[in-house]
């Protein structure tokens, strides 16, 4: 298990972003995991999980505590069955199942961050979410002192959130467990309509593996969603918000509020979201309350690819990145009484 003090987490961030940690700890098997996690508990020391260091956003000051990076290596697949561990890169997990001919992930491709991550925040894109194949996630629990297997049903999976997220100090990931599909080398049915577009066919239909995961790969990477180091539109942590779900009441005020900026023919975004909600999208929100790609002067903007992703031009700090992210928000909310929530999980700082 390597140790450093002092040490950086801005390179272990896909923001590129944040102060350094008193301490790092790097553990290669579940054993070290839970005995840094069990050490941090038994001298009251704060501790930081990383897995891909995508989805966070670390304060300017870092992290007095023990930062904890989770690279444990393991993709075990038997029939249909798989299991990751916790620090696999997930988009390389991604490309394996598809090689193996086996459905269920294939439009999950070029997601940056580690597998462990995918069920904290029920990971989805282009109409498949992880809550769709995952069967249980064995997790160090922190309050019980052991280690515990969670089936779906005990994750709590609902949009963009589940037990591990509801209790961020309780659970440590340390596996991942899905039961994927084998379709003779096809795909799921294709849910999303821009990926159907892409493809050629109707939502529903079923395309080759290879050929839904190139596609969403194109997509992603058009929108700037692939990490690729020369281009500062991926120095994000992809979208910087979720999808507003709003119930009736709220959308009836969301709806006036539309006609009443855009005119009576604009008809916004909206998604069946559950019994009596609806989702409408926080991308479309941002972009007609006048913050259009490429927006701002500073070392933080809105991506030039996609409006609802925030990034690092190559000198920001984390600070710039909040003050963006907080007018953002407060634009949105003047122009259609919608309040946006941020995606990424915030150390040390907040909106």
């Amino acid at each position: 298990m390597q140790e450093l003090h002092d040490a950086p987490l801005a390179p272990l961030t896909t923001f590129r972003l944040g102060g350094p940690a008193t301490r790092l700890v790097t553990a290669t098997t579940d054993a070290e995991v839970i005995a840094a996690v069990r050490e941090a508990d038994d001298t009251g020391t704060p501790l930081l999980v990383i897995g891909g260091g995508s989805n966070l956003v670390i304060g300017d000051k870092g992290f007095d505590g023990t930062a904890l990076v989770v690279a444990t290596k393991g993709f075990a697949l038997d029939g249909t069955r798989l299991e990751l561990a916790a620090g696999e890169v997930w988009t390389d997990a991604v490309a394996r199942t598809v090689e193996a001919g086996l459905a269920g992930v294939e439009c999950l491709a070029g997601i940056p961050g580690s597998a462990g991550a995918t069920p904290i925040q029920n990971v989805g894109a282009y109409g498949q979410e992880v809550a769709s194949t995952i069967t249980e996630v064995v997790a160090y629990d922190r309050a019980s002192r052991e280690a515990v297997t969670l089936t779906a049903d005990q994750c709590a999976f609902s949009y963009r959130h589940s037990r591990f997220k509801a209790e961020p100090d309780r659970y440590v990931v340390l596996r991942v467990r899905f039961a994927l599909e084998d379709a003779g080398g096809l795909s799921g049915p294709v849910k999303y309509a821009e990926t159907a577009r892409a493809l050629g066919v109707e939502p529903g239909d079923r395309v080759p593996l290879e050929a839904a995961r190139e596609t969403v790969l194109k997509l992603r990477a058009g929108k700037g969603m692939v990490l690729d180091p020369e281009d500062h539109d991926t120095w994000s942590a992809g979208s910087f918000f979720t999808n507003p779900i709003l119930t009736e009441e709220e959308f009836a005020a969301f709806h006036a509020r539309v006609r009443a900026r855009l005119g009576d023919g604009v008809e916004p975004p909206a998604y069946p979201a559950g019994t009596g909600r609806t989702k409408t999208s926080a991308a479309w929100l941002i972009d007609k309350a006048g913050f259009t790609k490429g927006y701002g002067t500073g070392p933080a903007r809105i991506s030039t690819k996609h409006t609802l992703a925030l990034t690092n031009r190559g000198a920001a700090t984390t600070e710039d990145l909040l003050a963006l992210a907080r007018e953002v928000v407060a634009g949105v909310r003047d122009a259609f009484g919608v309040t946006l929530v941020n995606e990424p999980v915030t150390v040390g700082v907040s909106l």
